[in-house]
């Protein structure tokens, strides 16, 4: 780190002899040596660090492999030179991007340097906004600021610069988002247009406008964190994750590239193709107990995901799991995230029986259209494990337009054109259960276990609703209990799954040991025999010519 006095040049001092291209080289190294030198007397570096956040080149190696990063745009800022003409100072533009590598892969990244003008645009150089694979958002991304107004003497029409490249990279390649500040304006948008977003507890914020803004607007009087923290934005799905810290943020992209393409033009990778350690026939004791015999208990639905899905090894040689979560704090009563099949890249879509029993609400519904979308983008198979009672009901429900958010969480399932692995592993009741249960009708490879639970509605329900005069009619309260458990013995005997097997109801009843097994083979079809000629329809469909173009036009 630099003492604040000004970093010389390894050709400081080099004099325009007219025989070469020294002196400009000279300035060039000068620039470099400015701009990449964190200068501790510069008051946005000052307040950068009172923040506890790191600087913006601080941060590229946190999450870029090291001495990977191949910057673009390197010069581009404002000069300032005395009356010799040499260069006095330089102000860097607030946006640094470039290319690099995380785990190897390699990425497109753009990153916001808050230390210059708050991240505003009168910070910045309008034609340096590209969108990244990977941005690193703190401030407004390009955003105005009204002290732009008094520097061009009128006031301007909103630009939204990089929106198109935006758009284009969210078309192509994965594209994900690390808020590290308060994120405002066209970077909230940004992050929002991400295919995974990740902020920071305690150190980033999002919102259309800052509390100044606010308490002109609304007479609110609110801190940034009240206004949009994460507490804010990771409940209601405007970001996905929530991490600890910044080095968790980058992890966490890091681990959610993995499981990616380059771009969609091309197959997820497969992990050391294929060379896991954990064998595709392994069988899980504890699957044969996990649904509860009782149907009104509840379960751990994430520890069925973890026995079903790869395991992994950390680096200190720990078991645990390949499953990715994305979205635990937000539409609870789904559970979605990304892990791997014998070493394949997939998508794993269930429910939480212990928020809401599970039904399918709002935000819920808004959660499964969003994955299976991103899903469905990129050519991951899914593997849809289901216990799902149905939409909620009620008034809350309807206020909340469940319904019309649930049709778009079915349409999501109905058109996917990625295969799905589904497991009923309980229940599949009403127009939800179906939606999940049977999501492109019959396209797709359908099992059950012997704890299925199935019908147009749940048989207690279902009960007080087409008997209920007769039910009405008992003569105490005593007796319509009694006629009620009656009725519901009657129906035990229709409602075991294996009945629906013996009309071919259900392709297959399997043992749950099995589970793994089966995916794992069915996962192997569809990436060696499906997927491939899938992909290669877009690829003619977009004339695809192997590169695939990101940013201002630089190509991964």
């Amino acid at each position: 780190m630099s003492d604040g006095t000004k970093p010389k040049s390894k050709d400081e001092g080099v004099k325009d002899d007219g025989k070469d291209w020294k002196p400009a080289l000279a300035e060039l190294d000068h620039v470099h040596s400015l701009v990449r030198t964190a200068n501790s007397n510069d008051p946005g570096y000052a307040r950068q660090k009172a923040a506890n956040k790191l600087w913006v080149r601080e941060r590229l190696d946190a999450l870029l492999d090291a001495r990977s990063f191949s910057e673009v745009g390197s010069v581009t800022g404002t000069p300032v030179y005395d009356g010799d003409g040499k260069l006095r100072e330089f102000r860097p533009a607030n946006a640094i991007m470039g290319f690099g590598r995380v785990n190897g892969r390699r990425v497109f990244v753009t990153a916001d340097d808050f230390t210059v003008r708050g991240g505003h645009a009168d910070g910045g150089i309008q034609m340096k906004a590209p969108a990244g694979e990977i941005r690193l958002l703190d401030g407004s991304s390009g955003g105005g600021s009204v002290a732009t107004y008094l520097t061009m003497g009128a006031t301007y029409i909103p630009l939204l610069p990089g929106l198109n490249q935006s758009m284009y990279a969210l078309s192509t390649v994965p594209v994900a988002s690390a808020l590290l500040g308060p994120v405002v304006g066209l970077a909230a948008a940004k992050a929002a247009m991400s295919h995974f977003s990740v902020m920071v507890k305690g150190l980033s914020q999002l919102f259309a406008a800052g509390p100044p803004v606010v308490r002109q607007a609304t007479f609110e009087d609110l801190s940034k964190e009240d206004l949009g923290g994460w507490h804010v934005h990771a409940t209601n799905g405007t970001v996905d994750n929530v991490a600890l810290s910044e080095p968790d943020a980058f992890a966490q992209i890091a681990r959610f590239l993995s499981f990616l393409p380059q771009s969609v033009f091309e197959l997820p990778p497969r992990e050391n193709d294929g060379g896991t350690a954990d064998p595709v026939d392994r069988r899980e004791e504890a699957l044969v107990s996990v649904i509860p015999r009782r149907r009104a208990r509840t379960y751990d639905v994430r520890s069925i995901v973890r026995m079903v899905v790869d395991k992994a090894q950390d680096k200190e040689g720990e078991e645990g799991s390949t499953f990715f979560e994305i979205g635990a704090t937000w539409g609870r009563g789904v559970v979605t995230g990304l892990a791997r099949l014998g070493g394949w890249s997939v998508g794993v879509l269930t429910s939480d029986c212990t928020v809401g029993g599970g039904a399918l609400d709002a935000l819920g519904s808004q959660k499964v259209a969003r994955f299976v979308g991103m899903c469905d983008h990129f050519g991951l198979p899914i593997l849809n494990l289901v216990d799902q009672p149905g939409f909620a009901v009620g008034s809350a429900a309807e206020h909340t337009a469940t319904i019309r958010h649930g049709a778009s969480a079915m349409a999501a399932l109905w058109n996917a054109s990625v295969p799905l692995y589904t497991v009923i592993m309980r229940r599949a009741f009403g127009v939800a259960g179906g939606a999940f249960a049977d999501p492109s009708d019959g396209k797709n490879t359908r099992v059950a276990w012997c704890s299925g639970d199935w019908g147009s509605l749940p048989l207690e329900g279902g009960i007080e609703a087409a008997y209920k005069r007769e039910l009405d009619a008992a003569p105490t309260p005593q007796a319509r209990e009694v006629r009620m458990q009656e009725l519901l013995d009657q129906f035990e005997g229709v409602r075991a799954p294996l009945r629906t097997a013996r009309q071919f109801g259900i392709d297959e009843i399997v043992d749950p040991r099995d589970t793994r097994r089966l995916a794992c083979e069915w996962v192997e079809h569809v990436y060696t025999a499906v997927l491939p000629s899938r992909l290669a329809v877009k690829q003619v469909a977009y004339g695809w010519t192997g590169r695939t173009p990101v940013g201002q036009g630089y190509k991964l």
